[in-house]
């Protein structure tokens, strides 16, 4: 039986520190036995006494120290409790940590990961349910990540601690308990999936070599997506291709544009807002880049503050059935 993406995540810091003596864990309460609000540092504590260091209320402080251990050679990771609180840390990543290196004519370098859960669908509310990614995009100096169940989120975390730069990577809370997919298995056993070659990939998932529409979508709108790609297909046979990002900025378009050479039909996915998205940018650079005519619609959350009354956070929050309705009118049907 495939892993949990919270076992994951998990294996992949243990296996991480255990490889590399440098690799040190920062943030609010994440020793034993607590481990992390979401628990992704369960254990670890235990395991490398004084490489995991609990700290103070201040996303600020911890971000600020964390890039200084950057700077003298150490590679943290930084957690932060929840993506809202991502807001405290703008300062130090966006005026600090992603230009020390030009600062200083390359002489230095700030392998630093930040990583924190985002998104709703939790009734935690206004400040504890955003999907804040856009506010990092397009930084120079500062990569996004976003962890899926289709590629590896323990590889795709090991790989940014690598990095010599600063690495944002969101994790989505629904993901946590997600179990990875196998190709071939499940909602992709009529599928073709293919991978960039890159370290941070792209997929591409077909289930026809002529598909209608072409949706672009990262972490876990990708399980709604799915859902609704496959309810499309059965319902009126409307067969589409999604691309999978991994790395949302800085940004590689070649598969979609791709994809989009078949469909001409884009549809974004998302769930943060939908004023100036990830999708917003993606179906600009659509729109700029490709030359045959293109038709795109952005799926993403209505410009309010998250409820926590269920029902009206189901209501600002992006659906399945918002996906497949978009799908129909794009494709026609």
């Amino acid at each position: 039986m495939t892993k949990l993406v919270l076992e994951r995540l998990n294996e992949s810091l243990i296996h991480a520190m255990e490889m590399d003596e440098r690799i040190h864990l920062i943030g609010e309460d994440l020793l034993d036995p607590y481990g992390g609000a979401f628990k992704v540092t369960r254990g670890i504590s235990s395991r490398f006494p004084g490489r995991v260091l609990t700290t103070p209320i201040s996303e600020a402080a911890i971000t600020g120290v964390a890039t200084g251990m950057a700077l003298r050679g150490l590679r943290p990771v930084v957690e932060i409790m929840f993506g809202d609180f991502s807001t405290l840390i703008f300062d130090q990543i966006v005026n600090h940590a992603a230009k020390f290196s030009w600062v200083y004519d390359g002489h230095v370098s700030v392998p630093l990961v930040v990583r924190t859960p985002m998104g709703g669908r939790r009734g935690y509310g206004p400040t504890h349910s955003q999907s804040l990614e856009k506010f990092f995009l397009g930084i120079p100096g500062i990569k996004v990540l976003s962890p899926n169940t289709l590629g590896d989120p323990g590889t795709l975390l090991e790989n940014a601690i690598q990095d010599d730069g600063p690495v944002m990577f969101m994790e989505h809370k629904l993901l946590y308990p997600c179990r990875m997919l196998e190709e071939k298995f499940g909602d992709l056993a009529d599928a073709t999936v293919t991978k960039s070659r890159e370290i941070f990939p792209t997929f591409t998932i077909g289930f026809s070599s002529t598909p209608k529409v072409t949706l672009a979508t990262f972490g876990y709108n990708f399980e709604l997506t799915r859902q609704a790609v496959l309810e499309a297909l059965y319902e009126r046979e409307v067969f589409t291709e999604i691309i999978l990002f991994s790395q949302l900025s800085p940004f590689d378009l070649d598969p979609l544009f791709q994809s989009l050479s078949r469909t001409q039909r884009l549809i974004t996915v998302e769930e943060g807002t939908q004023n100036v998205g990830w999708g917003s940018e993606i179906c600009t650079r659509a729109l700029e880049q490709i030359e045959f005519p293109l038709k795109v619609k952005r799926i993403a959350s209505l410009n309010l503050p998250i409820a926590n009354a269920r029902s009206l956070e189901e209501a600002i929050l992006p659906s399945r059935q918002d996906i497949k309705q978009a799908i129909f009118e794009l494709a026609g049907e």
